[in-house]
């Protein structure tokens, strides 16, 4: 028994070594951690449960065969955990070991803890360090991705699934992070990208380094790929734990409740100012929301990707909230493509896992032009729209300024099952801007006065007065009530509570075609 015992602690110790000293001391001189400082950094202490720690790879090609038992684990950490007391599985890719690659034990064991997440009903977190796919084991580990593929489409919408790239992240490998509901990002040591450099040069004749092509700051503010960035591998890792305080464990709980000593009547004077004199007038709808929810917390995501919309977690009473908001500072707070897209993908993620949706309107409406019609500002747009009208989750308005044309519609209206919608007194609800609207229903007048100038003024004064204020639409009950600014906070927690046992199904089908 006593050498049973040491073997079992000699492979033990064996397992913890991963591709040995030389390797880790190159890891960290790149400015990363190893797969289990990650870990450690991500879970509670003492938490984290390891499985298939003796798995060993079964190639035998190419010389592969001498190492196959030297090497534990073969490139993956894989196990359960609690973070902040609540389990999740995780895998954790150790680019020491054969650079991380991905064989077919490799993805078996991110397969088995997938399968586990499933099954258990809770959070699945992917610690991502890979050169790709492992050449010397071919179609094998080809077929290892879509195996894993297959998984993230499975569990889409049924567990919380977060992807945080550390490092490399390339070519088929990219997918199975694009599918999850959250991709962090580490600026400077990690990438993503389908085709590296080298095939950008031959093809296309481009000089590009993986740092332009697919870095961080790429995919934060252009692409939309990731959702956060963070300076080092210490702070994703702790965002990681941040976001998963928001969500649920599967889709068929709610997400945690936090009690919070914030009063739910505070009324913050503040905000019967915020809102600028004249509608032309930028101000910043992240100060508004700080002022509103619990604590002034609020976890941005896609914070530097369309910027002219602000998505994210907070919470209201201790509930949490997704937040939805058009941004005036950037872009006037338009709807464009981006914004639309980003939007509606938030939205799901929020129905899919129980999270009520607040939004704060003032949008003047869709960006024209003609690049954005040839660039099919109609589906995206249309994508917005159809997130909001498919989330059954209760869905809280407040229009605080604008609410223009087709995008008040859009924007979680009454009319596609918006259950508590505000406004406030500086509401402006029509079909377009008064001097707009001026300009067509009154050029007759306009055209045939002496003064047209003093014309103009006195219609578009007139309609102002008549149609741009939250008064004609609350008399048709398209608004449930125009409230006081400082008011916000106690009424949008008092809906919460209000709604928090809705019940609300859609039409029996196996799915919906969602715009393209």
């Amino acid at each position: 028994m006593k050498d049973a015992i040491a073997r079992l602690l000699d492979l033990r110790a064996k397992s913890l070594e991963g591709g040995g000293a030389t390797r880790v001391e190159a890891q960290h001189q790149k400015g990363k951690l190893t797969a289990r400082e990650r870990i450690d950094l991500l879970v509670d202490p003492g938490s984290f449960v390891e499985i298939d720690r003796f798995v060993v790879h079964r190639c035998r090609d190419f010389g592969m065969d001498a190492e196959s038992n030297t090497i534990l684990g073969d490139g993956v950490v894989c196990g359960s955990a609690k973070v902040g007391g609540r389990p999740i599985y995780l895998f954790s890719q150790d680019f020491t070991v054969f650079g991380g690659s991905l064989s077919e034990t490799h993805a078996q064991k991110v397969c088995k803890v997938m399968d586990l997440a499933l099954k258990m009903g809770v959070p699945v977190v992917g610690l991502n360090d890979s050169g790709g796919a492992r050449i010397q084991e071919g179609v094998v580990s080809l077929g290892g991705y879509a195996e894993i593929f297959l998984r993230n489409t499975l569990a889409s919408g049924v567990v919380p699934q977060i992807s945080a790239i550390l490092g490399p992240c390339a070519g088929g490998a990219v997918y199975s992070p694009a599918i999850t509901d959250f991709v962090l990002m580490v600026e400077g040591t990690s990438f993503m990208h389908i085709t590296g450099p080298d095939v950008v040069k031959t093809v296309t004749h481009e000089d590009v380094t993986s740092e332009e092509l697919g870095g961080a700051r790429v995919h934060a503010t252009r692409s939309g790929v990731a959702h956060f960035t963070s300076p080092d591998d210490a702070a994703c890792l702790l965002l990681v734990r941040d976001l998963l305080s928001y969500l649920p464990l599967n889709n068929t709980e709610d997400p945690p409740f936090v009690a919070t000593a914030d009063d739910p009547n505070r009324a913050d004077e503040r905000l019967d100012t915020i809102v600028p004199p004249s509608s032309d007038m930028p101000y910043d709808m992240r100060e508004l929301v700080k002022r509103v929810v619990d604590d002034g917390r609020f976890l941005e995501v896609h914070a530097a990707y369309a910027r002219n919309l602000i998505v994210g977690f907070a919470r209201l009473g201790g509930r949490v909230v997704g937040i939805v908001g058009n941004q005036p500072s950037h872009l006037a707070g338009v709807l464009d493509i981006h914004a639309s897209i980003k939007g509606a993908r938030f939205i799901r993620c929020c129905d899919c896992f129980n999270i009520p949706i607040v939004t704060f309107e003032d949008v003047p409406g869709f960006l024209p032009g003609k690049d954005q019609e040839h660039d099919g500002i109609i589906v995206h747009g249309a994508k917005l729209l159809y997130a909001y009208c498919e989330a059954t989750v209760p869905k809280l308005t407040v229009i605080t300024r604008k609410a223009y044309g087709g995008a008040y519609d859009v924007m979680s209206s009454k009319h596609i099952r918006g259950d508590v919608n505000l406004a406030w007194p500086s509401a402006e609800i029509a079909v377009m801007g008064a001097e707009g609207a001026a300009k067509i229903v009154f050029r007759k007048e306009i055209a045939q006065a002496k003064d047209k100038k003093a014309e103009e003024a006195r219609l578009v004064a007139a309609y102002k007065e008549r149609f741009n204020n939250p008064y004609l639409a609350a008399a048709h009950g398209y608004v449930d009530d125009v409230i006081l600014p400082h008011e916000t906070r106690a009424a949008l927690i008092r809906a919460l509570e209000l709604t928090s046992r809705k019940r609300e199904s859609n039409p029996p089908r196996k799915h919906g075609n969602i715009p393209l």
